[in-house]
């Protein structure tokens, strides 16, 4: 065990990786590669063992080919297997190590959290991501909303640069945490909340908990409290076997073969897709699956929170049109989306002074699909929220754009 973990540090010293001591073990990107090497150490041990017996066995012709075949086929197998996923830990963390995340890591709580803030001015707009996504995802929007103003990204626990932590991850835990990194990191005066479908939920919570820090919400496309026990929103329990073996498929580095490492998204053709590649193939599924079982004690949290006065929102919404695109949606998904776009207008009810837009042309990842139109919109919902832009003619109203 000691010789083949020291292998494995070696590689990856090599490479430009230290892993230090003390850091939280990464369990699918260094253990089970470690695991699977010992493995196939063992079967292709046991199956060159059973090769050098066969000729002395009283097996007719045929037997002694076919079971030599499988058993070289079984080594082949093992040996690719460990190869490929020793191969994408060493590609993975050599990546990471080569790029040092953008901004700081601040310990909260004893843990450590990364921020990476940019521009000046007030208010600072804090920008939360949606699940499975870190604070990458926002490395074309930021600099743009940042000409005008502070923006700060952050990934939360188990994303990207910050530490995990254990579950319950719900919208309490979270919006205390956020409170807490944004003190620790000086980011002060009035800031703007803007987050993307499961950060909705965060973002309601802290803007109840912390009321005198906040001057408005920018709402993208969100979840809404206790969606999944609207029956129409049901997916009637889906089996836990697909994400175990999309995990499996990271493991083994699959997705590496395939080339969805060094795919660039679209409208994100800068180094930022490169960085969003490489999430692709190192996903955290234990530590952001934790985030996914408290949904509904986050939802519990949440669903009396508001309204909040006065407070500026502008609510974000995908094209319905686009959801369909291509193909004739069933029944189901007809009821479903219309119950969605229910839920995105009621979110008007939060503040006397809301508006919503529904992009064009756009999916749930609005930000991505139409950021443009995101940034023109909060550039000038930032300047009404200072005063230096006349405010909508009508609060309370939808618009296609």
């Amino acid at each position: 065990m000691r010789m083949a973990g020291n292998t494995v540090s070696e590689i990856l010293r090599f490479q430009g990786v230290e892993i230090e001591k003390g850091n939280r073990m990464d369990v699918d990107y260094v253990v089970m590669p470690i695991v699977l090497l010992f493995f196939a150490v063992l079967v292709v041990w046991l199956a060159v063992r059973r090769l050098r017996s066969i000729p002395a066995k009283p097996f007719g012709r045929l037997r002694r080919i076919a079971e030599q075949i499988g058993l070289l086929l079984v080594m082949l197998l093992v040996v690719a297997a460990a190869a490929s996923s020793l191969f994408n830990t060493v590609a993975s963390h050599r990546f990471w190590a080569m790029h040092p995340p953008p901004g700081e890591i601040v310990e909260v709580n004893g843990h450590r959290m990364h921020i990476d803030c940019m521009g000046q001015g007030s208010p600072t707009v804090v920008l939360d991501s949606g699940w499975g996504n870190d604070s990458q995802v926002w490395r074309e929007l930021q600099p743009q909303l940042a000409e005008t103003t502070r923006v700060c990204s952050y990934d939360r626990a188990g994303y990207g640069w910050s530490d995990a932590l254990p579950a319950p991850r719900d919208a309490d835990h979270i919006a205390s945490e956020l409170h807490e990194l944004l003190k620790k990191a000086q980011v002060t005066g009035p800031i703007v909340l803007m987050g993307h479908s499961i950060a909705g939920l965060y973002m309601r919570d802290y803007a109840t908990r912390y009321p005198e820090d906040v001057a408005g919400m920018v709402l993208i496309d969100v979840s809404t409290p206790l969606q999944d026990e609207n029956p129409v929103m049901k997916d009637g329990g889906s089996s836990r076997l697909r994400p175990l073996m999309f995990r499996a498929a990271l493991i083994l580095g699959i997705p590496r073969w395939l080339g969805m490492c060094t795919k660039i998204p679209k409208g994100y053709e800068t180094f930022a897709g490169r960085y969003m590649g490489e999430d692709l193939c190192r996903i955290h599924y234990m530590d952001i699956d934790r985030e996914l079982d408290s949904f509904n004690q986050s939802g519990h949290e949440t669903v009396h929170t508001g309204p909040y006065g006065a407070l500026p929102i502008l609510i974000f919404s995908h094209d319905p049109a686009q959801v369909f695109s291509g193909h004739t949606p069933s029944a189901e998904q007809v009821s479903e989306q219309r119950a969605w776009s229910e839920m995105q207008e009621d979110l008007k009810r939060l503040s006397t002074r809301s508006r919503r837009i529904i992009a064009k042309g756009s999916s749930h990842n609005v930000h991505r699909d139409r950021s443009q139109l995101v940034v023109k919109e909060v550039r000038i919902f930032l300047d009404q929220i200072r005063g230096t832009a006349p405010e909508p003619s009508a609060y309370g109203t939808t618009v296609e754009e």
